[in-house]
């Protein structure tokens, strides 16, 4: 059974698009990236598989039910972290973690525990005195605290410090051991590319490209870092061209033997050629306006 499939779900605001025609599997026990910049149609996608939203046409299911028909049976074994998060003021965090468990009929004070434990959250703290970091733990707190079979996680690092980006991971990591589907929207490449086996690219409310992680990084362009002094005006095949200091660094898809004869007519005192990473491939695909570089 997939976790997740769609098929042509699309969603118009009045005239103005949301998203169009999207057909996506995830399968269970995935780590999945869905990756694309702010405003492509990430968030819309999440708040129609969750209900929150009515698709205009086209339908989706969740662990094989419906996302309009069974909305309350796919909440009840779905966590969902969202990109902006805010609480009721005057509620302490253990209140408001409490009162999530409740909506799904369940004690997760044990777990509630370890995990504000590990995410260095005050449980006594109140809810208007929460930095934006501290909100995001909480928020994180709630989606996971019921140990859902599917987690739904739009843009979940913002506002979290680099240890604790770090421990979010691992948690993350760790359900996905243990068999949660995990579906997981964000526009920082590096995250998507260390966490996830699979992704889709979204493009202004189009899935233009989905694969494994290695496939969509995969690209006849090599960066190169050239450190000396050589001429390469009018090669074909560079792109990107950026120099600083004693090193000049480019995106090249040309024919590698005639770089190497226009470089060998420098002064050459270091050259390094390594794969682009999928950040560099995700912009030029976005510049080329979804084709493949």
């Amino acid at each position: 059974m997939e976790a997740i499939e769609t098929s042509n779900l699309t969603k118009y605001y009045g005239k103005a698009r949301g998203i169009i025609g999207l057909n996506l599997t995830v399968g269970e026990g995935e780590c999945f990236g869905f990756i694309g910049p702010n405003g492509a149609g990430k968030s819309t996608t999440i708040r129609t598989l969750l209900g929150l939203i009515s698709p205009t046409s086209g339908s989706a299911r969740i662990f094989g039910k419906d996302i309009v028909k069974e909305k309350k049976a796919i909440l009840r074994e779905t966590g969902y972290l969202p990109s902006e998060v805010m609480f009721y003021p005057g509620m302490r965090v253990r209140e408001i973690l409490k009162f999530s468990a409740e909506l799904r009929g369940k004690d997760c004070a044990a777990e509630a525990g370890r995990l504000c434990e590990r995410l260095r959250l005050d449980m006594a703290a109140k809810a208007e005195e929460l930095s934006y970091g501290n909100r995001k733990k909480a928020a994180i707190v709630c989606a996971l605290q019921s140990r859902p079979k599917l987690l739904i996680l739009d843009e979940p690092t913002g506002g979290l410090d680099p240890l604790m980006q770090h421990e979010f991971f691992e948690i993350i990591r760790e359900r996905n051991r243990e068999g949660a589907t995990i579906l997981f929207s964000s526009h920082i490449l590096s995250e998507v590319q260390r966490n996830c086996t699979r992704a889709a690219v979204i493009r202004e409310g189009e899935i233009v490209a989905c694969d494994s992680v290695e496939k969509l990084a995969e690209s006849n362009a090599r960066r190169v870092t050239v450190y000396g002094r050589a001429d390469l005006t009018g090669l074909e095949g560079i792109q990107e061209l950026k120099t600083g200091g004693a090193a000049t660094a480019f995106l090249y898809s040309g024919d590698m033997n005639a770089l190497l004869r226009r470089l060998s007519e420098g002064e050459i005192t270091d050259l390094t050629v390594t794969e682009p990473d999928l950040e560099e491939i995700f912009l030029h695909f976005y510049e080329k306006g979804g084709e493949r570089a």
